[in-house]
């Protein structure tokens, strides 16, 4: 095992209308990423996925330029998220990637850590969590990825607004992780640290003398990225990250 460091990233939401997190990205993989000994993406990569059947110019571009750094010899782990669930082994394996499933335990430097997105610990919105258990339904998903590219954006683009109406009426602490899903899960794995992304709400929290959650922040004018080497396990924060 190497004692480069394991890297962490979530909720970049790229998207072709953002090219200026696109570029924040692919400076982020030349000066952090490349020094690594893995990158794990953990969900909302993109800010929306259709099927890997829909490719576009900016979804290309990132595959030619994780594939670089999977030939360099860094491994890449991809986490489907509440907008990109839909990914599959198609765009991973064309990225030099490997899609992980939540919770994902991970085992490096005699410890480990509980990855996941972190959406299906929001339990107490109700309206989410009832959409969830629908469109991460296998038969759901195929039906989906076999009606024709404009239904499947038609549908996506109603679902956001939906969901961007539904978010403008509800209490902050109900969109948040629920307290007794994180204490139910790091107990069921015997973990002392989980590292989510999907809240937006970059911290560290300090669960117990021991425990600690991580949350990874949102890619906008900041670029955040979670850093794991011998001894050392930190949150980080990158100005600025498009110049």
């Amino acid at each position: 095992m190497t004692d480069k460091p394991i890297l962490f990233i979530s909720d970049l939401h790229l998207e072709p209308d953002r090219p200026d997190i696109s570029q924040a990205f692919f400076n982020f993989l030349e000066k952090y990423a490349s020094k690594a000994q893995a990158l794990y993406i953990l969900g909302d990569f993109f800010n929306v996925w259709l099927g890997d059947d829909h490719s576009s110019e900016l979804s290309i571009q990132v595959a030619e330029k994780l594939t670089a750094l999977s030939q360099a010899g860094v491994i890449i782990k991809l986490m489907h998220g509440n907008r990109d669930f839909l990914m599959g082994d198609k765009f991973a394996q064309a990225c030099g990637a490997e899609l992980i499933e939540e919770p994902y335990l991970l085992q490096a430097f005699n410890d480990t850590l509980l990855l996941m997105h972190g959406d299906v610990l929001c339990t107490r919105d109700h309206d989410y969590m009832s959409f969830r258990s629908m469109v991460r339904d296998p038969i759901w998903q195929q039906e989906f990825l076999n009606r024709p590219i404009s239904d499947r954006i038609a549908f996506a683009a109603e679902a956001r607004k939906q969901s961007q109406s539904m978010s403008s009426n509800k209490a902050t602490d109900i969109m948040d992780v629920t307290p007794e899903a994180v204490s139910d899960i790091m107990q069921s794995h015997n973990v002392l640290t989980l590292i989510h992304g999907h809240t937006h709400r970059p911290a560290v929290h300090d669960l117990s003398k021991s425990a600690k959650r991580m949350v990874l922040g949102d890619w906008d004018n900041s670029a955040w990225y979670i850093s794991w080497a011998p001894e050392q396990l930190a949150l980080h924060e990158i100005e600025n990250p498009g110049a």
